[in-house]
């Protein structure tokens, strides 16, 4: 693939600092990237993530087009299209209630057994977000320099992931963000949300592209690149910056 359809964006650390708003060249460049192509983000976070750190930043835009970003929270679980009346949902699915409570059940015992259950947090360690249950480790708000010192590599979340994941095997559980463990319906990933991009739009997956900073196999990316998806891996959001700025003037404009 030389020339994409369709560009997806993981969101936390490639597009942004996590939980922190976009910066106004990337705001810039999506619409730029938005007149040629269609853009996808897909992260495990939740729809108020996405607003308040991408929708609400972007510049002013055509609805046109404004109508080429597709947002998929929760890893795809759940799928939302920009119109000029607003947010419009396309579908979201949610876990059952036996779901929920057998995964906070979990990821909270085995955290609290490995001593990773923090005494003095920046918010909810433990979050519903309707199709998936999070845990972040120094809660949902906790300051970026916090977050990356926690556990720099990866060893806390890995542990606690495979000890929740043989609590619930019917479930799927992931390493999330830098401190936090994702819990979804079995099979549910960042490449199940690409097959559904594909299936959506009509783009073939052969077509698009997926650019995130965690492609290495322990991460949250990795099913994207195994499922071969051509990807692109960045190290923050400076660096998939400087990478639109060298494609967006190669992609054709639309007529």
């Amino acid at each position: 693939m030389t020339t994409p359809r369709l560009v997806a964006f993981d969101l936390d650390d490639t597009l942004a600092p996590s939980k922190s708003a976009i910066d106004p060249r990337i705001g810039d460049l999506l619409v730029a990237l938005a007149e040629r192509v269609e853009v996808a983000i897909i992260s495990g976070g939740q729809l108020g993530q996405f607003t308040a750190q991408v929708v609400e930043r972007l510049p002013e835009a055509s609805d046109d087009v404004l109508s080429r970003l597709h947002l998929m929270p929760t890893c795809g679980t759940q799928y939302y299209r920009l119109t000029p009346a607003g947010i419009e949902t396309v579908y979201a699915r949610t876990l059952t209630d036996d779901q929920k409570t057998r995964a906070l059940t979990a990821v909270e015992e085995e955290a609290r057994r490995l001593g990773l259950w923090a005494s003095e947090t920046w918010g909810d360690i433990l979050e519903d977000r309707g199709s998936q249950i999070t845990f972040s480790a120094l809660g949902q708000t906790a300051p970026v320099d916090a977050k990356m010192a926690w556990d720099p590599t990866g060893e806390k979340k890995n542990a606690l992931r495979d000890a929740v994941a043989a609590r619930i095997p019917d479930l799927e559980v992931r390493s999330g963000g830098s401190t936090s463990v994702d819990i979804t319906e079995r099979g549910i990933d960042k490449a199940f949300g690409m097959r559904q991009l594909a299936e959506q739009t009509g783009i073939d997956l052969d077509d698009m592209l997926f650019v995130g900073d965690r492609l290495d196999e322990a991460g949250n990316d990795y099913p994207v690149l195994a499922m071969g998806v051509a990807c692109q891996a960045v190290e923050g959001w400076p660096d998939t910056a400087a990478f639109l700025e060298q494609l967006i003037p190669t992609l054709p404009a639309r007529a």
